[in-house]
């Protein structure tokens, strides 16, 4: 499998909201002991263990979906092996769901992704929030996750990490049955 963490390079975004698939990657090279594969010909950061490929584009949100068609494309993955994880407004903070195919909800990553190579992959949909205001929704997924967030957001991209790891193994109806969760109380 190719797992895709979405976010944006640099240090000014690590800690925010659109980067929370960052995060899950990095716990997953982690646990892992993944090694970097990485070319710049892929347009993001590469790493493997196993038989399985762990993903953080460098192209910037917008354009995920090229560096994801280079890889995918180089080692003849299939779309219905490819997993993105990402942050997602229109759940509550902490809800984690999972599904294959659909729609992009507005978020401009799936958008490039789907745009690259269809919309036939498995999504893990990790809530965020809302800002109050519609207006906002930029400034707010760019935005650092509120302090009273920050004391658990370990544990939600651990409990994604455990997801993924699970699903290497088991079944997409195993794996949300196991793992969905409405919301996370901090």
């Amino acid at each position: 499998m190719l797992i895709v963490g979405l976010g944006n390079p640099g240090p000014s975004y690590e800690k925010t909201r659109h980067n929370i698939g960052f995060m899950v990657i990095d716990e997953l090279i982690a646990r892992h002991n993944a090694t970097k594969l990485s070319s710049s010909s892929f347009e993001g950061e590469l790493y493997k263990f196993k038989n399985h490929f762990l993903l953080k584009p460098n192209t910037f949100m917008n354009l995920s979906g090229n560096s994801v068609v280079k890889v995918k494309n180089f080692y003849k993955i299939e779309s219905d092996e490819v997993v993105v994880i990402h942050d997602d407004l229109d759940l509550p903070f902490g809800a984690l769901r999972f599904k294959e195919g659909g729609g992009h909800g507005g978020h401009n990553g799936l958008k490039s992704i789907d745009a690259n190579i269809t919309r036939e992959y498995i999504r893990v949909r990790i809530g965020i929030g809302k800002p109050q205001n519609k207006g906002e929704v930029a400034s707010y997924v760019l935005s650092n996750f509120a302090q009273d967030e920050q004391k658990c957001l370990q544990v939600l991209v651990q409990k994604a990490a455990d997801a993924l790891e699970y699903l290497l193994e088991h079944s997409l109806e195993e794996t949300r049955c196991k793992f969905s969760q409405k919301a996370m109380e901090c």
